[in-house]
């Protein structure tokens, strides 16, 4: 028996966010923080400190339909991917999205008794990778 060559696909664990993609992040984040009905300050404190100014300008779009919403960085990117994640985890956790946009900010027994909002507003990357390790625990992901 002749053994046969593997045809391998170059990993793209760890690329790189393009700007379309941080765009789409950015206006997709809008949208989650008002589902999860986050008050301004939580917004800034979880997109790293953003300035309320500009948190104010993502909220109206109206950079969106300039053009664009001025430069992300790679910190606000990633950011904004854990968000994702967590919103995903809580999707598959939730089969009535309001469940999961509620549970975000209910005290829960596996946090001590804090709500996960609580401890995301830590305001640490670490902090939102953790929670989205967690919900991705809980629903059986690897």
């Amino acid at each position: 028996m002749q053994l046969q060559s593997i045809v391998t696909t170059p990993a793209t664990v760890g690329s790189a966010i393009s700007d379309e993609e941080a765009g789409a992040l950015a206006r997709t984040t809008v949208n989650l923080f008002k589902a999860w009905n986050l008050t301004d300050l939580e917004a800034c404190i979880l997109l790293g400190g953003m300035s309320a100014r500009t948190w104010a300008r993502w909220k109206t779009g109206a950079r969106w339909k300039e053009g664009g919403i001025g430069r992300i960085d790679r910190d606000l990117r990633t950011r904004m991917a854990h968000l994702m994640g967590i919103h995903k985890g809580l999707r598959y956790l939730f089969t009535e999205p309001a469940r999961g946009y509620a549970w975000i900010r209910k005290p829960n027994a596996a946090f001590g008794g804090q709500s996960a909002l609580d401890l995301i507003l830590r305001g640490e990357i670490s902090d939102l990778a953790a929670m989205r390790e967690w919900l991705d625990a809980e629903r059986g992901a690897w």
